[in-house]
């Protein structure tokens, strides 16, 4: 397997395909999955002669199941150490959900020099826990809830979020498809259920706001307005306020598993994106 070692001696696993010499793409996951949540993606922009790279958080997918670190600071040092070994220049970041806040913390703290662009798909900043400075955020019971689901029986609970809320699929008229269940059942499975357990946490209380502040290259904010789990109103256009040159889309009745359930139409956006 291609892995590189974190400097706190956590090996995490990557994919790198395509054109050393192309621009690279950097693909981050949402919880609690893997990089095989962007296959749609990397293999639409591979075939468009890019180099893709995505990597399997800590804790997640083939990455090292650790005790520690499970926090956007160590998320955002663990990307930096693929990017540095990998030596990429000029590359766009592509975070979904979780992933974004990862690819936000990333590019305000390590980015500079090195990246191009950022894309922020049905993604958690700016904050999505209720408090007083974010009035309509989610209270604390909602994740409270999800930890207690998680603990209790975590394979049904990922088998429901999957078939449910996740893509939509709770919705009248809706086409469930079984094997995007399973494969994101098979992805979530393959993770560690401490690392999962903590990252509820570090998705739902982390501030971004300072972050979304800093950063100064194109950054592109994707939501569907019918996303079940990152509710649209108290995320991407708070998200595009804060960034100093963002461009913010909103599309009607998509899922937060957009990738996935309209991954046509989300890899034409980016595509489009990637050429201005």
């Amino acid at each position: 397997m291609t892995t590189v070692t974190t400097k706190d001696g956590v090996q995490i696993f990557y994919k790198d395909w395509g054109p050393k010499t192309a621009q690279p793409i950097v693909f981050h996951h949402g919880w609690p999955l893997s990089s095989d949540d962007w296959d749609a993606q990397m293999l639409f922009f591979v075939g468009k002669g890019y180099r893709v790279i995505a990597h399997d958080r800590r804790g997640h997918g083939r990455s090292s199941q650790v005790s520690d670190g499970h926090d956007m600071d160590h998320y955002a040092s663990d990307v930096a150490a693929v990017v540095e070994h990998l030596d990429l220049r000029n590359a766009v970041h592509v975070g979904h959900s979780t992933g974004g806040g990862e690819a936000t913390r990333y590019v305000a703290r390590y980015g500079k020099d090195r990246v191009a662009k950022l894309v922020l798909i049905a993604a958690v900043p700016p904050l999505m826990l209720k408090v007083d400075t974010n009035p309509g955020g989610l209270p604390i019971e909602v994740f409270d809830g999800l930890r207690s689901q998680l603990a209790a029986n975590r394979s049904q609970f990922y088998l429901d979020f999957a078939s449910g809320p996740f893509y939509g699929y709770n919705r009248p008229g809706s086409k469930v498809s079984q094997a995007v269940v399973w494969n994101w059942w098979r992805q979530a499975m393959m993770g560690s259920a401490k690392a999962h357990h903590e990252g509820i946490k570090a998705f739902s209380e982390t501030d971004f706001s300072e972050d979304l502040k800093s950063i100064t290259v194109p950054t592109f904010v994707l939501h569907g307005d019918d996303d079940q789990i990152v509710p649209v109103a108290d995320s991407a256009p708070l998200s595009a306020k804060l960034l100093k040159n963002g461009k913010l889309k909103i599309h009607e009745k998509l899922p937060h598993g957009m990738c996935t359930t309209h991954a046509d139409l989300v890899n034409a956006e980016l595509l489009a994106f990637m050429a201005t």
